[in-house]
C-alpha cells in the first residue's frame, strides 16, 4: 500500500481524465497510514485525487470516537442512513479518535518495554556469569565461592534463632558432600563463622581427594560443565516461569494493584529463588560428576565407609552412601537393616545358617508327564497339585 521508493506512473490518457483517484473505504487507526495512502496520487506534478469514507459503526468510531453523539446530531438534521455526510466537524471527530488510538498503542509499547527491561536486567546478570565461567581459568574458585555462599546460607537458616537445629545442619552437609561430619566435631556454641569454616575445610579436603583420581586433562572441562549445566537448566525453567507470570499478571489490576509493580516484585523474588537453585545444583553436582567411572570408583573406595553415631545401633554409612540417587552403585556402602536382638545378657545371638540353594538332580517333570508315584495319573493331577510335593521331594 505504501509503495515506498516507487511512484505509480500514469498511462496514456489518464492525465486527461483527472489522473489517479484513490478511494478509501475506511480510516486506519494510525493517521500515518492514511497519509501514505493519500500520497499515492498527485505525485511529481501528475493530477490526482483521494477520498475516504467511514461509517459511524466502524470499530474506530465506536470504540474511540463520538459516534453516538454524531449520529444523534445527524438524525436531528434529517440526514438519511445511506446519505454521504461532509462536514469539518466529522473530520475533527475522526482525527480525535485516531489520536486516542495512537496514545493507547504508545502506552502498550511503553509497558512492553518496561516489562522487557525487567527480563533484560536478569539476562545481563546470568549471561555475564556464564561468560565469566566460559573464559576463566579458575573455575574451581568459582565453584567454591558458590559452595561457601550455600553453606553460609544453610548455616544461617538452620543454626540461628530459637529454631536452631544442629542435627539438621549436619544431615544436610552429609547428604550433600561426602565428608562424614559428626555433631561432636563442631562446636555450635561458638561463632557461627567457625562452624562454616570447619565445614568448608572438610569439603575442600574431600574434593582434593576426589581430584587425585580424576583425569587432569578433563578436570577443568568437568568443573566448567558443572557450573554451565546448572545455569542452563535452571535458567530455562525460569524463562518459562516468567512467561507464565507475565501472561497472568494483568489480572492484578482487578484488585486495584499496578500490574507492572507487581511484576517487578514477583520477578525479583523468582530471580532470587532461581539463583539459589543454581547454587544448589552446583554444590549437589560437585561430587556427583566425574571424568570416568574408574576415577569415580577409586574415589569412593578411598572415602571413610562408616561412622557410628549412636551407641548399640547400626549407623547408616555417611558419605556417598547417604546421597539420594546413588543407591545400588558399585563401590558405595549401603545401610543394612537393624536386626532384632533376642539373646540374654552374656549370650551371643546364634548365627543363623544361610539357606542353601535347592538343586534338582532328577529329570524335570512336565504337567502332563506320568507321576513317579502313580504312573496311571498325570503329574498335574497327582503330586503336581498345589500343596502336594511328595514325589518332587523323592526324586530330587
Amino acid at each position: 500500500m505504501a509503495g515506498r521508493g516507487t511512484d505509480i506512473k500514469l498511462g496514456p490518457g489518464v492525465t486527461e481524465v483527472g489522473g489517479l483517484y484513490v478511494i478509501g473505504t475506511e480510516r486506519h487507526e494510525a493517521r500515518r497510514i492514511d497519509r501514505q495512502l493519500r500520497g499515492r496520487c498527485a505525485r511529481q506534478g501528475d493530477p490526482g485525487l483521494s477520498k475516504f469514507y467511514i461509517s459511524f459503526e466502524d470499530d474506530l468510531m465506536r470504540n474511540f470516537g463520538d459516534s453516538r453523539r454524531m449520529s444523534g446530531l445527524m438524525t436531528k438534521f434529517g440526514m438519511k442512513d445511506d446519505e454521504e455526510l461532509q462536514h469539518p466537524l466529522l473530520n475533527r471527530s475522526v482525527e480525535t479518535a485516531q489520536k486516542r488510538v495512537e496514545q493507547r498503542n504508545y502506552q502498550i509499547r511503553k509497558h512492553t518495554l518496561q516489562y522487557d527491561d525487567v527480563m533484560n536486567q536478569q539476562r545481563e546478570v546470568i549471561y555475564a556469569w556464564r561468560s565469566d565461567v566460559l573464559v576463566t581459568e579458575k573455575t574451581r574458585e568459582e565453584i567454591f565461592d558458590v559452595v561457601e555462599e550455600t553453606v553460609t546460607a544453610e548455616a544461617q537458616a538452620r543454626l540461628t534463632g530459637e529454631t536452631a537445629e544442629p542435627d539438621s545442619f549436619i544431615t544436610w552437609v552429609n547428604a550433600t558432600f561426602p565428608v562424614g561430619l559428626k555433631k561432636d566435631e563442631l562446636d555450635f556454641g561458638i561463632d557461627q563463622k567457625a562452624v562454616v569454616k570447619k565445614t568448608l575445610d572438610r569439603i575442600k579436603a574431600a574434593y582434593d581427594l576426589k581430584v587425585k583420581f580424576e583425569e587432569p586433562a578433563a578436570l577443568q572441562a568437568l568443573e566448567r560443565y558443572i557450573v554451565l549445566g546448572a545455569i542452563d537448566r535452571v535458567w530455562q525453567e525460569h524463562l518459562y516461569a516468567m512467561d507464565n507470570l507475565r501472561s497472568s499478571i494483568h489480572l492484578r489490576a482487578i484488585g486495584q494493584r499496578d500490574p507492572l509493580i507487581e511484576y517487578k516484585q514477583e520477578a525479583y523474588l523468582m530471580f532470587e529463588e532461581m539463583m539459589g537453585r543454581i547454587n544448589t545444583e552446583i554444590v549437589t553436582g560437585l561430587f556427583r560428576s566425574t571424568s570416568s567411572i574408574v576415577a569415580f570408583e577409586k574415589f569412593l573406595s578411598a572415602l571413610p565407609q562408616q561412622f557410628i553415631t549412636h551407641a548399640n545401633a547400626h549407623a547408616a554409612p555417611h558419605g556417598m552412601a547417604g546421597i539420594p540417587g546413588l543407591e545400588g552403585m558399585p563401590g558405595i556402602p549401603q545401610p543394612q537393616p537393624q536386626q532384632d536382638v533376642t539373646a540374654t545378657a552374656g549370650e551371643e545371638p546364634a548365627a543363623e545358617a544361610a539357606p542353601l540353594p535347592v538343586r534338582r538332580v532328577g529329570p524335570k517333570l512336565g504337567r502332563n508327564d506320568p507321576c513317579p508315584l502313580d504312573p496311571k495319573k498325570k503329574f498335574k493331577n497327582c503330586c503336581g497339585k498345589l500343596g502336594e510335593h511328595t514325589c518332587i521331594k523323592n526324586i530330587m
